[in-house]
């Protein structure tokens, strides 16, 4: 395997991190919760929710900044290799994954790992070993 370098872009995604790091700073100092992505959305979507406010700004957010980015400074749009219907059950699978683990990779991952919980220790080396054995079995089991 080889690194493609021509589209390797380090600083991006170092500004991407870091926003998601000062995101998940101001969440947890703001209003004491969690930048957990499954949880907000699971959230956003219970009746009589006194927290819907902020999860919908966070969510409107989330779906607005890639094309601000995009208008500000000429990002890219992303490039699928995968059909619409693959992309949608990925999706839903992770959901499911994410309400299994009690938790994603951001609620997880990020926030979790800051904490040093070591629930979230565990789920963190979970996601990853599952990728990797996807990532192998996707490109060199199935082609």
């Amino acid at each position: 395997m080889s690194m493609d370098w021509a589209h390797f872009t380090p600083f991006s995604a170092l500004a991407g991190g870091a926003l998601i790091g000062l995101a998940a700073a101001l969440l947890v100092l703001g209003l004491g919760r969690v930048l957990g992505a499954a949880g907000i959305v699971g959230g956003a979507l219970e009746i009589d929710d006194s927290e819907a406010p902020w999860r919908w700004s966070l969510l409107v957010g989330l779906i607005l900044s890639p094309l601000v980015a995009r208008v500000l400074w000429g990002v890219a749009p992303p490039a699928f290799a995968a059909p619409w219907l693959a992309l949608a059950a990925s999706g839903l699978l992770v959901g499911f994954g994410a309400r299994l683990g009690s938790g994603c990779t951001s609620g997880h991952g990020v926030c979790g790992l800051a904490r040093l919980s070591p629930r979230s220790f565990v789920a963190t080396g979970i996601f990853m070993a599952t990728a990797f054995v996807t990532v192998f079995v996707v490109r060199h089991v199935v082609g």
